[in-house]
């Protein structure tokens, strides 16, 4: 019914330095770009609450200097070869990328790793970077799309550092030193946390040749300790802001890790929700009944637990009917199998969406990261498409089935709330 998709020209290949730094590139002879990140295993759940924000802190800190290159010559050596530098903190993971043309690596590359190798720390470069995240930490307070959602993960991982923001608080950014940085910098930056992955025109050899001259001197240290594991929290939290014309809404429920073999069935379950225009949230909630302009679900998974979550936003008049509206939705979707018709319409939009992204160099080096991270070893495209594949009616109906449990429902409003209130019995479904 499908055409055979090629096979990938060239294997993932694999190598792991002597100090235990991981190494993995895919080659793609088509392109003339190479994409190549250097990826480490610390993002801001391994952070204690007294240095919540130091993993993004560090991040923006290699900008801004090394040794060797001040932040006008980081920024000037990749840019004037019309390559891409860029860098990003999740709760899990940070990464630092660059995208330039094959024949320019070797420099690029040189940049990149100097910056995650020898960050200066300055004082004055301290000082200005907290002021300028404690302006990035009120811009996602005037944000009410950003508030309601960290309000919602914030109380729902209650006090587990998942629910802490990646941003850090103004009370932990302000505080931050120089020694402290290098010491969380030390620790969180062994080569046994990271690893560097690369695709697009190069090849194995090139790449272990880069990063042996720069990084096999790297000393490695005690392995970091296990995450806790978190406990979800049926929480309902009001947060009123007069001054705002919506009312922003995010209901949500535990979801399953990323390595569970049901992942599939669950992303189906969130596209069918709410992943598109022709989602039943959309098409019911906005396109039949015109209670919202954005209404979308979405499904964030960890190594050890994950959620599900519905955002909207809403006139403060119509918020009750929303809400009544997701949660048939939800029930919906636990009473009833999905339709042979619906199922295929969602395994094709996940289909296309996989195969468009992995065309691109930036996304294939993504891939080969968090394949290794998170499974320990590389997927085809044939191997994820024949796995989307297998998922039946029978299994996403199961996963609505424990997912949608008013017991398990959190939600969190933001808005001009004047006398409205949510109860646990409105969220009874």
């Amino acid at each position: 019914m499908y055409p055979r998709m090629p096979s990938t020209p060239h294997p993932v290949q694999k190598e792991i330095l002597p100090n235990g730094l991981v190494v993995l590139t895919e080659p793609m002879d088509h392109v003339h770009s190479v994409s190549v990140g250097i990826w480490v295993r610390s993002g801001s759940r391994r952070e204690p609450a007294e240095l919540n924000g130091i993993s993004h802190f560090i991040e923006h800190m290699v900008f801004k200097g090394t040794s060797r290159r001040s932040a006008e010559d980081i920024a000037r050596e990749v840019d004037r070869v019309g390559g891409m530098l860029d860098a990003f903190t999740s709760k899990e993971l940070v990464c630092f990328n660059t995208r330039v043309l094959a024949e320019h690596l070797p420099q690029a590359f040189d940049v990149l790793a100097d910056m995650v190798l020898d960050p200066k720390f300055a004082p004055e470069d301290i000082a200005r970077e907290q002021s300028v995240i404690l302006e990035e930490i009120r811009m996602t307070q005037d944000n009410p799309e950003d508030l309601v959602h960290e309000l919602f993960t914030q109380n729902f991982w209650s006090s587990h550092a998942l629910g802490r923001p990646i941003l850090g608080t103004p009370e932990t950014v302000s505080v931050f030193t120089r020694d402290a940085l290098f010491k969380w910098f030390r620790r969180a930056y062994a080569p046994g946390e990271i690893v560097i992955t690369a695709a697009g025109r190069i090849t194995h050899e090139q790449l272990v040749a880069l990063v042996t001259t720069h990084f096999e001197a790297l000393v490695p240290a005690d392995a970091a300790a296990p995450d806790a594991a978190p406990r979800a929290v049926p929480h309902i939290t009001l947060r009123s802001k007069r001054e705002l014309e919506q009312v922003h809404v995010c209901l949500g429920v535990p979801a399953i890790p990323i390595t569970d073999k049901r992942r599939f069935a669950a992303s189906v379950l969130s596209g069918v929700l709410g992943g598109g225009m022709s989602s039943r949230l959309f098409q019911q909630i906005r396109e039949r009944l015109g209670l919202a302009y954005a209404i979308f679900s979405d499904l964030n998974s960890y190594h050890d637990t994950g959620v599900l979550s519905v955002y909207a936003g809403t006139s403060l008049e119509t918020t009750a009917q929303l809400v009544r509206a997701v949660l048939d939705e939800f029930r919906r979707l636990a009473d009833e199998p999905l339709s042979e018709e619906e199922l295929r319409h969602s395994k094709d939009h996940l289909k296309g969406a996989t195969l468009l992204a992995l065309e691109g160099s930036g996304q294939r080096m993504s891939s080969l990261a968090r394949s290794h991270i998170y499974f320990g070893r590389h997927f085809t495209p044939e191997e994820l498409i024949a796995m989307l594949e297998a998922v039946t009616p029978a299994d996403v109906l199961a996963l609505a089935r424990e997912f949608f449990s008013p017991a398990r429902l959190a939600a969190s409003v933001v808005g001009p709330l004047d006398g409205f209130q949510l109860t646990r019995d409105q969220l009874a479904f």
